[in-house]
């Protein structure tokens, strides 16, 4: 072993505090910048009211609700037995989850002015790396945050990590509300502001001329900060967890003999990952800076690489002091870090501006809307196949590592389903540099919308326009990190709940005599076709909510905006001034309200497909929800960027650019694509875990009182 597990404790505790005090200095570092002129404090500070408004009511809303349930959990699992403890844990991962969020949008809203103040001196280079530091505030405060809670509920639950599936549940569900709300808001204002400003009106984008300007650059912090930081929280919690669940259920059920003695601090392990993994992204801070005749991206791409070299050595390092040196360990978690690398690149790829998949989307612009519209739908089908590939490679990969010990020895299933649980948990090692990353998108957005408003020197636009268009592929990465995090999460928790469900209901796990739980879950099984179909359609299902809530809250800004620019003289001219507060409070009201129908989807729909139809059904259910969630996040969020990106291309000068028609043709791909990149496709995976971890949390009352017994 090494060291005892007190002081491995004690290193990942320290780790922790290690990425909050870093997020604290930086933090300190960016305040203390130049907010610039009296116009752009004034818009900086509409934009900061309207976001902490949002999230303070979405807050509201949403711990009423966690009180509720997790009163509902404390009574449903005995007062006197494991109620309390799991109703404490899921109300803590939903605190820790809201906190992250919180913590990533302080930052955000006050680094946006900041940078916009920076780049009036001209120097990409500088002001590129000062929104980084904004970001990296993001990343390791989640890390930070994440790693301390789990960490501090393990030991305080005795190693019991069946107890920390509250903790899970919680955060889940609060990640699935903020992407929800966040998405809903960010959305629905940007489609709504867009269609008007720039379609009808034919200004351009983030002209302070439009009322809905500040609801949408409201809309970049609550959605693409806020809103992710919660989801990835979450991603964190849940993956790590996930994991530790596997190698504690291998241990309690002595499923694989000397498990322990053969993997050491294998409950413990993923953990430690965590906290090396925070030392990998320090070190990786330092090399993200713009080299001469660099580019941006390639900038922020130094810094991951380098955290994933550092990643990939302490993971060597773990495995020979920790796992008593076990190559199969070792190349899992190395499996983990080549998923993130090939998402990353195949992301880029179909994302970036630089690449032939967005300029066919520009090209096909030329003639119209609707082809507009088909290519970028074919770009998102498209990559699916490639990702999925890439997972699937991972997915054996892994399982043969850990689950082959000796060539002449047929794989250990749970010795592989461990593997794969470490591969998903191995992935965390680069979370807070890709969170780094994505934060600094929304920074860098808002800093150019700041920028237009007002009326900086075209030097200034000269700095904040790439970013900006930058930070729209580094949104869209850590979009495809998230999906297959949370695939590979996924299938650690669906073992983990076949585990569970075998124990509760009295059965093997496997064996040969067809009365086992995974015997019994197979297609020619009715209850496992049945729940394996609703949870095939529940992410279409969920989405189509979503969907809709984005075109019900553009909708409503459209009209106001019609109706101001109709009834207040002069916005035009620019001689009257917008109400800009109206859209702000207009969306906020019409989000809030939207994301309660898919949040009881998410919630109710395995709780009744469990006690109706019992456990094999939901162990259906929750494989269909991983095989149709995956390529329908994938295609929705990687279509939208490259919709996204293609009007960017056209804006640039290609095609005839701004005010042409192959511009209003991109505009409106861009409007389609906005509604599945930041609403419905990230959704998805919140949506994955919360499903998932219900499932886990429940399976010992759907066990006992299901209408259809195992």
């Amino acid at each position: 072993m090494g060291l005892s597990t007190g002081p491995l404790e004690i290193l990942i505790v320290l780790s922790s505090l290690l990425a909050l005090a870093y997020a604290g200095v930086q933090t300190a570092l960016v305040v203390r910048e130049d907010e610039g002129d009296e116009r752009m404090r004034a818009i900086a500070s509409a934009i900061r009211e309207g976001a902490v408004a949002f999230l303070r009511r979405e807050y509201s809303v949403v711990f009423s609700v966690a009180v509720v349930l997790a009163a509902v959990i404390a009574v449903a699992f005995g007062i006197s037995g494991d109620g309390p403890r799991l109703a404490v844990g899921f109300l803590f991962g939903a605190a820790g989850s809201a906190l992250a969020g919180a913590v990533g949008m302080f930052v955000s809203v006050r680094a946006n002015v900041r940078t916009a103040a920076k780049a009036r001196g001209g120097d990409l280079g500088a002001t590129m790396a000062y929104a980084f530091r904004g970001g990296s505030v993001t990343g390791l405060s989640v890390a930070g945050l994440a790693l301390l809670e789990l960490i501090v509920f393990y030991v305080a639950f005795g190693h019991n990590v069946l107890e920390m599936v509250g903790l899970l549940f919680g955060a889940s569900l609060m990640s699935l509300f903020a992407r929800v709300g966040g998405g809903i808001y960010t959305k629905g204002a940007d489609v709504g502001a867009d269609l008007v400003g720039k379609v009808e009106a034919g200004i351009p984008e983030d002209d302070p001329r439009n009322p809905g300007v500040i609801a949408d650059n409201v809309g970049d912090n609550v959605g693409d900060c806020a809103g992710m930081a919660a989801d990835l929280f979450e991603t964190y919690v849940v993956t790590a967890v996930g994991a530790m669940l596997l190698a504690y259920l291998i241990v309690q059920n002595d499923y694989v003999a000397n498990f322990l003695g053969r993997f050491p601090n294998a409950v413990l392990y993923p953990l430690l990952i965590c906290a090396w993994a925070i030392v990998a992204t320090l070190v990786g801070t330092a090399f993200v800076r713009m080299r001469p005749g660099g580019t941006i991206m390639g900038a922020l791409y130094q810094g991951l690489a380098a955290t994933t070299v550092v990643g990939v050595v302490g993971l060597y390092v773990l495995d020979h002091y920790l796992m008593n040196g076990n190559l199969g360990v070792f190349v899992a978690t190395v499996a983990g870090l080549l998923v993130m690398i090939f998402i990353v690149l195949l992301t880029d790829y179909y994302t970036s501006s630089k690449y032939a998949p967005v300029h066919r989307i520009a090209d096909a612009a030329q003639a119209g809307a609707g082809p507009t519209v088909i290519s970028g739908l074919s770009v998102g089908l498209e990559s699916v196949f490639v990702s999925g590939i890439v997972i699937v490679a991972a997915i054996l990969g892994s399982y043969l590592a850990v689950g082959w010990q000796g060539w002449w020895v047929y794989p250990n299933d749970f010795l592989g389903l461990y593997g794969i649980g470490l591969a998903a948990a191995s992935m965390l090692a680069v979370t807070g540099m890709i969170i780094s990353i994505d934060a600094f998108g929304p920074i860098t957005d808002n800093a150019g919308g700041i920028a237009e408003m007002a009326n900086l020197p075209e030097q200034a636009r000269n700095v904040t326009d790439p970013l900006d268009a930058v930070g729209n592929t580094t949104k869209a990465v850590t979009k495809g990190y998230a999906v297959g995090s949370a695939v590979l999460a996924a299938l650690a928790l669906f073992a983990a709940y076949t585990f569970a469900a075998a124990k509760d209901a009295g059965v093997p796990w496997l064996s040969t005599s067809g009365t086992s739980f995974t015997s019994n879950l197979t297609v020619d099984s009715p209850l496992v076709v049945a729940g394996l179909i609703i949870g095939g359609i529940l992410p279409f299902f969920f989405t189509s909510f979503l969907m809709n809530a984005v075109g019900v809250a553009a909708q409503s800004v459209v009209f106001e905006v019609r109706r101001q620019f109709k009834e207040i003289a002069g916005i035009l001219e620019g001689s009257g001034k917008p109400e800009y507060g109206r859209c702000v409070d207009l969306v906020t009201v019409t989000a809030l309200r939207q994301l309660a129908v898919p949040a009881i989807i998410a919630v109710a729909t395995p709780l009744a497909v469990g006690f109706v139809l019992g456990p094999l059904a939901l162990g259906g259910l929750l494989l269909g929800v991983i095989l149709a969630g995956f390529p329908l996040a994938i295609m929705m969020t990687v279509g939208g960027g490259a919709w996204d990106n293609a009007k960017k291309y056209v804006e640039s000068g290609h095609y005839g650019g701004k005010h042409s028609d192959a511009h209003k043709a991109a505009v409106v791909g861009d409007t389609v694509g906005d509604a599945t990149k930041d609403t419905a496709g990230p959704a998805i995976n919140p949506l994955i875990k919360v499903v998932n971890t219900i499932s886990i949390l429940f399976v010992a009352l759907i066990v006992a009182h299901s209408v259809i017994p195992f």
